[in-house]
């Protein structure tokens, strides 16, 4: 099996290496990620701007560009075959409920997906101390389950990790977005100067914990899996819409 891993945390996060370590001793695995850290690029892709690929070492390639330009630049330009399998991450730190539309993590994978490759996007729940060997035991598992029943065309899957051991992980839970609590999204300070600056996020997000949610099953301790897709269309209103506004 051929795997392309990619993340938005940068091509030098330990994290990546501690999942292409693992996973190539037991694959055929390739790394093209950005230069640097793209938390929170999301789908975003270069049009404007000439893109740059180079190799920091045997399969390990770096781009100047998005998450997104790092899969189209792996499949056009490095790849002659497609992978059989796309895994971006581990991130450092959830994705889960609304951030995934935040996530350049999730996004790659997504794009993926339409390109017709399957994907996986998975993070750790946490932002330091990070137990990266337990997401890649998760990742190997998935992995071995999809070989035997591959994911639906344009389905992802958004997985988040607890941040413990493996030992201690509860399970697996197949689950839907959490729904984000917006608490001090936007910070206000001043600069030496008195001048105002913003930094727009603000403390640690905090999730509504519904039974059956994404940041419900990390907070007990399962591994989340959520089947994603790029259509975002909301079926069950279309005829509501229709008939209520009457197009």
């Amino acid at each position: 099996m051929r795997i392309l891993l990619t993340n938005d945390d940068g091509v030098y996060a330990p994290g990546l290496k501690v999942l292409r370590d693992f996973l190539k001793e037991r694959f055929e695995v390739i790394v093209v990620a950005p230069q640097g850290e793209r938390t929170g690029i999301s789908h975003a892709i270069s049009l404007k701007d000439p893109v740059r690929l180079w190799e920091v070492e045997e399969g390990v390639w770096a781009c100047d560009g998005t998450p997104v330009d790092c899969i189209h630049l792996a499949l056009k330009v490095l790849l002659s075959e497609p992978p059989d399998l796309v895994i971006s991450g581990p991130n450092n730190g959830p994705n889960m409920g609304e951030e995934i539309f935040y996530s350049g993590t999730v996004a790659a994978a997504l794009e993926s997906s339409i390109l017709g490759i399957q994907a996986i996007a998975v993070s750790v729940a946490a932002r330091r101390d990070h137990f990266y060997e337990t997401a890649a035991q998760v990742v190997l598992k998935l992995i071995e389950k999809l070989s035997a029943n591959p994911l639906p065309p344009r389905v992802i899957l958004n997985v988040n990790v607890p941040n413990v051991p493996w030992e201690f992980i509860g399970g697996f839970k197949l689950t839907r977005p959490s729904r984000r609590v917006f608490n001090n999204y936007v910070v206000e300070a001043l600069d030496p100067r008195g001048a105002k600056f913003y930094w727009i996020g603000g403390k640690e997000p905090v999730f509504v914990l519904e039974e059956g949610t994404d940041a419900h099953a990390v907070a007990n301790g399962f591994v989340s899996i959520t089947p994603l897709r790029a259509d975002l269309t909301a079926y069950d209103e279309l005829e509501k819409i229709n008939y209520e506004v009457k197009l």
